[in-house]
């Protein structure tokens, strides 16, 4: 079964609501879907490309999927080696271009065999409850976003964090209060506060029973977070200090900055890539967390089946689908009470183009 050609398309999508994070107010995306095309199934993959996460434009990942006929002519079912030409054609730091090509790899992999993609990796854990994010506002903003997510039955909420230190406990402190029991907070600062700032955060929410504090210091403040007491580094995942294999290995070396990990596809360049990270935090001995951009349900799928897929992962915070008013694809996953987010068994990563 051979690729007969490539189609990538350029699709402007408008959010469910617009959310503020640290660095950007966001009322809609564009994402990049990618068909790989053979004489009978399609694989489908998307590129959500961000310079603050990914280090990439949407310019340099439509620019990098120029050189995706290298695949034109290759043997479909020859999934690695296929993997190893994008990896190998495709300009440096283009990681969501990667990611895009590598998915639909897959999802035309399974497809041509007949067999989901999550099935033929396995299951090592999950299912999982997914969380939600709450972007950043005032206290008002954030109850009612809260209350908004557990009436839809989500058990696990990220709050965006990192303009106001203050305002941040605040917010916290009102919606520990508001939610039921059964609900874990997660937060998130994408890089929004000092040394000095987290010192003061983790110890006022030493009690709070956060799941994880995300990203607290700029991507680059490696040494910075080494310096905080071993407490603090247990409680902090690595977000945009982690891309590669590479930078796993130095987040960990001479000694560790991170108590977790989070793995987005978009940042390492797809579920082939996210093997080799997986292998350093097996190693170490880190507990995982897979994360996505505003991408559609296609990224979220492929994130999915490598997630259940690693021992390692502990958390899942793939809601990105969620927030597109509207997804050029459907399918690759189902919602269950709790949020909790499990897999289609159709073939390859189950999607299919949207009527």
């Amino acid at each position: 079964m051979k690729i007969r050609r490539v189609e990538v398309h350029d699709v402007a999508i408008p959010l469910v609501r617009p959310y503020t994070v640290a660095y950007e107010t966001l009322s809609a995306v564009r994402n990049v879907i990618v068909a790989i095309h053979t004489d009978g199934p399609v694989g489908f993959g998307v590129a959500s490309p961000s310079p603050y996460v990914t280090g990439e434009s949407h310019a340099d990942a439509l620019d990098a999927l120029g050189a995706a006929a290298l695949l034109v002519g290759r043997d479909a079912l020859a999934l690695h080696a296929n993997a190893a030409a994008v990896d190998q054609g495709l300009p440096a730091g283009r990681p969501t271009a990667r990611a895009a090509l590598d998915m639909a790899l897959w999802d035309l992999f399974g497809k041509a065999i007949g067999r989901p993609i999550h099935a033929l990796l396995g299951r090592a854990v999950g299912p999982l409850p997914t969380s939600v994010t709450i972007g950043i506002g005032d206290v008002a903003h954030t109850l009612d976003e809260a209350r908004m997510f557990v009436g839809q039955g989500f058990t696990r909420l990220k709050v965006k964090l990192g303009h106001d230190l203050d305002v941040d406990l605040e917010r916290l402190a009102k919606l520990i209060e508001a939610v039921p029991a059964g609900v874990r907070l997660r937060v998130d600062a994408n890089q929004g506060y000092s040394a000095a700032e987290l010192r003061r955060f983790a110890a006022a929410t030493a009690s709070m029973g956060l799941e994880c504090i995300e990203q607290p210091l700029p991507a680059d403040a490696v040494d910075a977070m080494r310096d905080m007491p071993a407490g603090v580094i247990d409680r902090c995942m690595a977000d945009e200090s982690l891309h590669g294999a590479g930078d796993a290995l130095r987040l960990l070396r001479p000694t560790a900055a991170f108590g977790a990990f989070n793995i987005k596809l978009m940042k390492c360049g797809g579920p082939s890539a996210a093997r080799a990270i997986v292998a350093v935090a097996e190693a170490a001995g880190l507990p995982l967390m897979w994360g996505c951009m505003d991408e559609s349900c296609v990224g979220i799928a492929a994130a999915l089946a490598r997630a259940y897929a690693t021992p390692r992962t502990a958390l899942i915070d793939l809601d990105g689908s969620f927030d597109l008013a509207r997804d050029p694809l459907q399918g690759g996953f189902v919602a269950q009470p709790g949020g909790v987010l499990v897999p289609s068994d159709a073939p390859g990563l189950g999607v299919a183009l949207r009527d």
